[in-house]
């Protein structure tokens, strides 16, 4: 039997002793490993938790911005053509800017002499309403004997519950009104320094792509800019028509504000699918102060119009504008309004024309060539 020596059993024992620390060395190496995965892994939902509030916060700020950056957009090929001619860039948006403001107060000089019109036809009628109240024999006083309408106002006022939920209702259309108007302000500041800033913001978000892709990326950038204003362009021109066909309809049948509704029909129109919808029903709800039968017509005509428009206008300028299957469109715009509302119908289907197109330029190549 072979015999081990001393320094030959040490060795042994230190090397069995250092296999040991090593096996624990690496176990606890594993477990700090585990630690920090769990721990990375607990500080990033964290993070992700963080972010998605933040995001839900400022949602109606973001779509402002969005809103704010698709017009900017949209307006670019008039700001373009201007430079074309030579036109300073700067000089091009207060045009262009001038040019929309000027079309924002003709609408205002449309609207303002109608309303006032009925505000003071209004208060004409309501002490003429108020003495029918007393007139048992009118309708107004019919009304009064049967459910006592006046006596019931006197009370809520008394106990203070009418008074209250008028001057929140007033509050809160006070809220929204303030809502509007700085929404407004913000969109329109934002739309012009993008406007001005345009090719500058294009060329910073460049910059973050690798310079071997940058070439093809500026370039599909300028394809999916030149397609949206190309959209916004056939959709003013579809607009201008759908305001005029109001103008002169409501002419024909004397309703009236006819220039008023054709404004406010070329302004829904702008919106796909379902805006000249909403102007068909409210011109049709117009024609109601002329008869039935007028309200009636009205309707059919909005009917035989948006026939028109969705067979033969919006597939041609799907088809030849922005190279969009009408499916698509209807599928995109439908999405668009149930995430961000008017607002996301509006950008729906420029924001489908630039997703087809990164497919058809860079995805499905890429797939042919797999």
């Amino acid at each position: 039997m072979k015999r081990i020596r001393p320094s030959q059993a040490t060795m042994v024992r230190s090397r069995a002793a250092a296999g040991s620390r090593g096996a624990r060395g690496r176990d606890a190496e594993a477990s700090r490993s585990w630690v920090r995965v769990g721990f990375g892994l607990g500080v990033g939902l964290l993070m992700a938790y963080a972010l998605g509030q933040a995001l839900l916060q400022s949602a109606q700020i973001l779509t402002l911005v969005l809103l704010a950056l698709f017009a900017a957009v949209s307006l670019d090929p008039v700001v373009a053509a201007l430079q074309r001619v030579r036109v300073p860039r700067g000089l091009a948006v207060v045009v262009v800017v001038l040019s929309v403001a000027a079309l924002a107060a003709l609408f205002v000089a449309l609207v303002i002499p109608p309303v006032s019109r009925e505000i003071d036809q209004l208060t004409k009628q309501i002490p003429i309403w108020l003495q029918d109240l007393h007139n048992h024999n009118s309708a107004l006083g019919r009304i009064e004997d049967r459910y006592h309408v006046v006596e019931k106002v006197k009370q809520q006022l008394a106990s203070g519950g009418l008074g209250a939920k008028l001057a929140s209702g007033v509050l809160g259309a006070g809220k929204i009104l303030l809502g509007l108007l700085t929404g407004a302000v913000i969109v329109i500041t934002l739309t012009i320094y993008f406007m001005i800033g345009l090719p500058s913001i294009e060329d910073f978000g460049l910059r973050m792509v690798a310079a071997s892709r940058r070439a093809r990326t500026r370039d599909l950038t300028d394809q999916i800019m030149r397609q949206v204003g190309r959209f916004m362009l056939a959709n003013l021109a579809t607009s201008a028509i759908a305001g005029l066909a109001t103008s002169a309809w409501c002419w024909a049948l004397g309703i009236p504000y006819g220039a008023l509704l054709g404004f406010f029909v070329a302004i829904m129109d702008l919106i796909p699918i379902i805006g000249s919808t909403i102007g068909g029903v409210v011109v049709s709800l117009v024609a109601l102060s002329v008869s039935l039968p007028a309200a009636i017509a009205t309707a059919l005509f909005y009917t035989g119009f948006r026939f028109l428009e969705d067979h033969l206008t919006t597939p041609l300028t799907m088809k030849y504008v922005v190279r969009l299957h009408p499916v698509a469109t209807l599928i995109a715009v439908l999405i668009g309004g149930t995430l961000l509302g008017i607002v996301g119908a509006l950008v729906a289907v420029p924001a489908a024309a630039a997703v087809g197109l990164v497919l058809d330029e860079v995805v499905f190549p890429a797939r042919d060539r797999a």
